[in-house]
């Protein structure tokens, strides 16, 4: 595991916390490097220093049109060279069908949607052959989540585009992959468990079939070896890590 990333540079979004963070964890314990992005300025200082000197830190906002190409062009600045990117844009907020107002989409989409396709196309016009990039998507993709009406209706359509996208990158030798997460013990889930009933995280972990949360770290290993140049045959798939939680194949 030591030297899985050795040479290998990546732009992490959502990179602070969570699933970013463990992501980053991982690709810099195997000897890459990691430009995070995250809104949290404060906390995205804290996390570059805790990675250390493979670490640089880039504040910023997916839902801001020039941050993609600052981001790329950072990079390569700074690493000299690319190859590919973990994309996490947080959740959105939670909300039903018919109580979600025309603003909460727009701003999700904005950020969710075409912010994290607006940074992927910029990644891809510069990464090459090996190159991958990793989207974190939702459980969502194949299954309802009860009060979760915008990610119900946004990663989907972004499952779809790794598909896509994988489709139409293959030939120059880049990879992509969705990854869905179920419940990974995340500042986010707490927060969707805290709004719940005071039983909410153990209704939930009796769902699974492991009977317990995932841990970040533990999502964090798969998503790293799937950038990974071990992983060198997988593309265009949709990766569950969710403790055998959806019950679709």
């Amino acid at each position: 595991m030591t030297s899985l990333h050795t040479g290998r540079c990546y732009l992490v979004t959502g990179g602070s916390r969570g699933l970013g963070y463990a992501t980053a964890e991982v690709i810099v314990a195997g000897g890459g490097q990691v430009l995070l992005i995250s809104r949290d300025s404060p906390r995205l200082a804290a996390s570059v220093a805790a990675l250390g000197s493979a670490a640089i830190a880039m504040p910023g906002d997916l839902a801001d049109p020039q941050l993609a190409g600052a981001a790329v062009a950072r990079a390569l600045a700074e690493f000299g060279r690319l190859d590919g990117a973990f994309v996490s844009v947080g959740g959105p907020p939670g909300g039903s069908v018919l109580s979600t107002t025309d603003e909460a989409w727009r701003t999700a989409f904005d950020s969710i949607f075409i912010g994290a396709l607006r940074l992927i196309r910029e990644v891809c016009g510069v990464v090459g052959a090996g190159g991958a990039i990793g989207i974190v998507l939702s459980t969502s993709v194949r299954e309802v989540l009860p009060g979760l009406t915008i990610s119900n209706g946004l990663r989907p359509g972004l499952a779809m585009l790794v598909k896509d996208l994988a489709d139409e990158v293959g030939p120059r030798g880049i990879r992509v992959v969705g990854l869905l997460p179920g419940r990974i013990a995340t500042d986010r889930i707490a927060e969707i468990d805290a709004a719940g009933d005071p039983r909410s995280r153990e209704r939930s972990e009796e769902r699974i079939p492991l009977r317990r949360y995932g841990t970040p770290a533990e999502f964090g290993t798969v998503a790293a070896f799937l950038l990974s140049e071990q992983a060198s045959y997988v593309t265009g798939c949709l990766i569950p890590i969710d403790g055998g939680s959806l019950r679709s194949p």
